[in-house]
């Protein structure tokens, strides 16, 4: 009776081919993290992160400490105002010449202990208290900032490259002129890595400026959604319609082929177009995360409303979130006390904070599953399968369910209007858990579903075995 175990679960993929990569391979994973490594545990949940200054959607999130290193703002843009709130502890309090264009996504950068934000409408301002803002003498009207070689760079609502006077953003007359970007497009981000200055516009050409030359990328990988950009370490990452790509300075990496059935696939059922162009995305620790929205991997068949793709960059994982309130912006920071924090923002204009002691989506049941396949190596053989023990943490309140099949069809497009017929096991709650499998269990694969829904023990899975017998033909 071969008996095999599997305590290495990595991240979800639906694209290589299940019966190449190791067995009991990964094809939908919902609010699961890799923690520990090699394991699987339930998402944390979040808060409410202070009040509703309006009730419109939370476009922009960002933060600025000045150079004090104690002074420290939050800022969200929503309806027609740029608010502030002191110490990431006070009320959102709208700022003086705060007022933006309706909906505008505002973008920031800090240069000379003075905060600059833009909002490709109206003004680019400035401050150096924090909470008043003065409109910039001469300085464009522009989509996003950066700071590089001591100047203020601002991205232009058409082709141009402006920059400020070499050591203040507030002077653009003395030694300030812009650059064209050539290509299709206009410019729609602007971002920095490998201390090179990087232009990309909306047709996904980008082009490098090192303060004395430009460079064409020869690409079309840029990010389709100027507001899905993130960073971790010196790379940059962000959504285009071909995937999610990286940089650090060079070529643009494809990352995200291990899901790329839910970037685009043949039934049209991944993101929509729409939401190319305006997904959000952040980063808190080593995890870039985009909202995507609702869509289908077709190879699975299974849908997954208010999409968040989950990438973690320490472990080249790829997995998929859903929160209770969809996310329309991220920030992350560090507080007063030096600790790392995430927010984000939603539709009804509440904001909200992950919390490692959080079980709940502020008060929402978090859902949890992993849908594995299993073919003892051996795929082509018929099994009858006869035990499965499984290893989690005491007092989970996770379950587990199985389904035999002989083929690979029981998740494709053609076979989508068949019920998914699971055959309940049982619960996890002792930590260590032995079933056996009813009799007729038999097939050439085992799809196993361990699931939550909803309970506040988070779940953590360490190991699982499974024995069976070969079927003689």
């Amino acid at each position: 009776m071969p008996e095999l175990s599997i305590s290495d679960f990595k991240g979800c993929n639906t694209y290589v081919n299940p019966f190449q990569v190791q067995d009991g391979n990964i094809i939908h994973s919902l609010n699961m993290e890799s923690v520990p490594l090699g394991g699987k545990r339930k998402r944390a949940g979040y808060t409410t992160f202070l009040g509703t200054p309006d009730t419109s959607t939370v476009n922009s999130l960002f933060s600025w400490i000045k150079n004090d290193g104690s002074t420290f703002y939050l800022y969200r843009a929503s309806s027609t105002g740029l608010y502030s709130s002191a110490q990431g502890t006070g009320a959102w309090t709208i700022t003086g010449n705060g007022t933006i264009a309706s909906g505008a996504h505002v973008m920031s950068n800090v240069l000379d202990n003075t905060l600059f934000v833009a909002d490709g409408v109206g003004s680019t301002r400035h401050s150096t208290s924090g909470t008043n803002f003065t409109d910039t003498s001469g300085a464009p009207i522009a989509v996003d900032l950066a700071q590089y070689q001591n100047r203020i760079y601002a991205a232009g609502t058409s082709s141009s490259l402006f920059y400020s006077t070499a050591g203040t953003g507030t002077d653009w007359v003395t030694d300030s002129t812009s650059i064209f970007i050539p290509g299709e497009g206009k410019l729609s981000r602007i971002y920095k890595a490998s201390d090179r200055l990087f232009s990309a516009k909306n047709s996904g050409f980008i082009y490098r400026w090192d303060g004395e030359t430009l460079i064409d990328m020869a690409t079309r990988l840029g990010p389709s959604s100027p507001y899905s950009v993130g960073q971790v370490e010196d790379y940059r990452f962000w959504l285009n319609r071909l995937g999610v790509f990286t940089s650090n300075g060079g070529a643009a990496q494809l990352i995200s082929n291990p899901i790329q059935n839910q970037i685009y696939n043949d039934s049209g059922s991944a993101i929509i177009g729409t939401s190319f162009d305006s997904a959000p995305g952040g980063v808190y620790k080593y995890n870039y995360f985009v909202s995507a929205g609702t869509l289908t991997d077709d190879f699975t068949g299974i849908t997954i409303n208010d999409a968040i793709i989950k990438y973690d960059y320490q472990k080249n994982e790829f997995s998929n979130y859903r929160f209770a309130n969809y996310p329309t912006s991220f920030a992350s920071y560090k507080d007063t006390s030096g600790v790392d924090q995430f927010i984000f923002g939603d539709a009804s204009g509440q904001c909200y904070q992950l919390s490692g002691t959080a079980t709940t989506d502020n008060g929402s049941a978090i859902e949890a599953s992993l849908l594995l396949v299993i073919h003892g190596n051996i795929p082509h053989t018929q099994k009858d399968f006869r035990t499965l023990e499984v290893f989690t943490n005491p007092g989970c309140a996770a379950r587990v369910q199985f389904m035999c099949a002989d083929t690979n069809d029981r998740f494709s497009p053609w076979a989508r209007e068949q019920a998914h017929v699971w055959t309940e096991l049982g619960d996890l709650h002792s930590g260590y858990t032995l079933f056996a499998f009813p009799g007729g269990s038999r097939g050439r694969l085992l799809y196993l579903r361990i699931y939550d829904n909803g309970s506040n023990n988070r779940l953590d899975l360490y190991s699982i075995k499974y024995t069976f017998d070969i079927v003689k033909q």
